[in-house]
């Protein structure tokens, strides 16, 4: 009964496993990092729109704009400014909010485009294993007359391995990519909403 064997699947694989790891645990990392920095209550506070909406209706600007700088969140950053502009022309209003709103959104996407990179080099790394252990195969072919198939294992094995193991890292990380993109787009996408309707708040009391 065959049993695997992770750790002969790992030596076996020759150099290229050493950087097709590196690239596994980097993209592990950024995606607890990312998981942790884009939970809801640090990005949309569901109590934060609320409690701006009542105080800019009951015209209390300061307590809203010391609110919005108490919570540390993105949607707060974004109301910050427009509470701060509140009277300005709204051309004006809008224009300072989607400038935070953008540098929000660059925040939110830090790091995530490294994943679809990962994804692609892990995929290179396994197909230039794959032909450095075609290499050893055909080099071996090259110098005996009569081929003995186990002195041809290390070579398949190196091929075969390198190539399975990239494809176990890169798979992981487009989902891994996939999903956060997801997350943050619509994210984005809430607070963009959010804006317009404080930006419509304040406009209506400019008037």
């Amino acid at each position: 009964m065959y049993t695997f064997n992770i750790y002969d699947f790992y030596i076996k694989g020759g150099v290229f496993m050493h950087p097709i790891l590196l690239c596994s645990i980097i993209s592990l990392a950024i995606f607890m990092e990312r998981l942790w920095s884009l939970r809801r209550k640090k990005v949309i506070p569901e109590s934060i729109l609320p409690k701006i909406e009542k105080f800019v209706r009951e015209e209390k600007l300061s307590e809203a704009i010391g609110f919005c700088k108490l919570d540390n969140s993105s949607l707060s950053r974004v109301l910050l400014v427009g509470l701060k502009n509140a009277g300005t022309k709204r051309e004006h209003l809008k224009e300072v909010i989607e400038e935070v709103g953008s540098r929000e959104a660059t925040y939110l996407e830090r790091y995530i485009e490294a994943l679809a990179t990962i994804a692609s080099i892990s995929t290179l790394l396994g197909l230039l294993g794959t032909i450095s252990g075609m290499i050893k195969i055909f080099s071996v072919i090259s110098r005996e007359v009569i081929v003995n198939p186990t002195t041809l294992a290390g070579g398949i094995a190196e091929a075969l391995n390198t190539t399975a193991f990239g494809l176990v890292v890169a798979i992981p990380s487009t989902v891994f990519y996939k999903y956060l993109i997801g997350k943050v787009e619509t994210m984005i996408v809430e607070m963009e909403e959010y804006s317009t309707h404080v930006v419509e708040l304040l406009k209506g009391k400019e008037e």
